[in-house]
């Protein structure tokens, strides 16, 4: 009767090991699935909002592009900090220039600068020339 009861309880912890290790082995595709799409959030959000602060310039509405690039600006830090947690020195570089362009449209729509579209428009294209780069992972 021992035997048959302890033949039971490792068949049990047998089975419950499998279990956990077979759910365990898609997590971490999941995880880098998670964090790959959050990233791309980012970037389009980061992307969009460049573009309507381009719209806006355009509009000669610097104060409605100036509120677009500080959102834009938001989402890129956090996309540059995620770039940098996974090693991906060659799209964070991108990034952080972009981000400086984006610094600099805004300092020139601060002036009422024409020429602040320009800089939002490399800032935009940079970002494109990233989530280019995104979607071929």
């Amino acid at each position: 009767m021992t035997k048959l009861v302890l033949g039971i309880t490792i068949g049990l912890a047998v089975a419950l090991l499998a279990g956990w290790i077979w759910g365990r082995s898609g997590r971490s595709d999941m995880a880098r699935a998670l964090q790959s799409s959050e990233l791309r959030g980012e970037l389009l959000g980061g992307r969009a909002a460049v573009l309507d602060a381009r719209v806006a310039i355009y509009s000669v509405n610097f104060g409605e592009a100036s509120t677009h690039l500080e959102g834009a600006r938001g989402l890129l830090r956090r996309a540059a900090e995620r770039l940098k947690s996974l090693g991906r020195d060659d799209e964070l570089k991108q990034v952080q220039t972009a981000l400086a362009s984006i610094d600099d449209a805004q300092r020139m729509a601060g002036k009422l600068d024409q020429s602040s579209n320009s800089r939002a428009g490399d800032a935009a294209k940079m970002l494109a020339d990233v989530l280019d780069a995104e979607a071929k992972r």
